[in-house]
């Protein structure tokens, strides 16, 4: 087992630049989209953000998060993403160092700004990759420090089970 993510996994993140990050405040959801750069060596990424933003407020009470980057196609065969959980906070000591070169250096117009840099650093991932067959899932978690194919559907608790054998819930085409 790996405690790094798959390598399709990793080449994805670097190749895209913007995620969305969901927070949470007193069971009131949020999302912010951020622009990034994904630090394979700490399995983390970095943006920058005000303190002021709704979702720095909410990490102040609340700094597990969740979130996506998406490749945007109209393609099904095409479509990929990445959904991923993590743990939120402000950049500091070493770490600060070396997000904020590779920050600057994947975003240089930053330079012109005062904000924060701030890392979440990733605790599962599950990527989606059409191009790999319709519904393909890869997963990676931290808690077993490994990857997992979930074949071309996923995982299925009982919940899924169930409302699959629901005919009532299905999409008439």
């Amino acid at each position: 087992m790996s405690k790094h993510p798959e390598k399709r996994m990793i080449k994805f993140l670097h190749d895209h630049h913007v995620l969305t990050l969901a927070t949470s405040q007193k069971n009131k959801p949020w999302c912010a989209n951020c622009f990034y750069v994904y630090l394979e060596d700490e399995n983390c990424f970095v943006f920058t953000s005000d303190y002021e933003t709704k979702h720095i407020r909410d990490i102040q009470e609340q700094d597990l998060v969740a979130g996506s980057v998406v490749l945007e196609t109209h393609i099904i065969g095409k479509i990929q993403g990445i959904q991923f959980r993590g743990k939120i906070y402000k950049a500091e000591n070493e770490i600060l160092k070396k997000s904020k070169k590779a920050y600057l250096k994947k975003f240089p117009v930053a330079m012109l700004m005062e904000t924060t840099l701030w890392v979440v650093r990733l605790t599962y991932l599950k990527m989606t990759d059409n191009r790999l067959g319709f519904g393909k899932k890869i997963v990676w978690d931290e808690e077993t420090r490994g990857r997992k194919n979930d074949g071309a559907r996923g995982r299925q608790g009982d919940w899924a089970k169930e409302r699959k054998n629901d005919r009532t819930n299905q999409l008439k085409i």
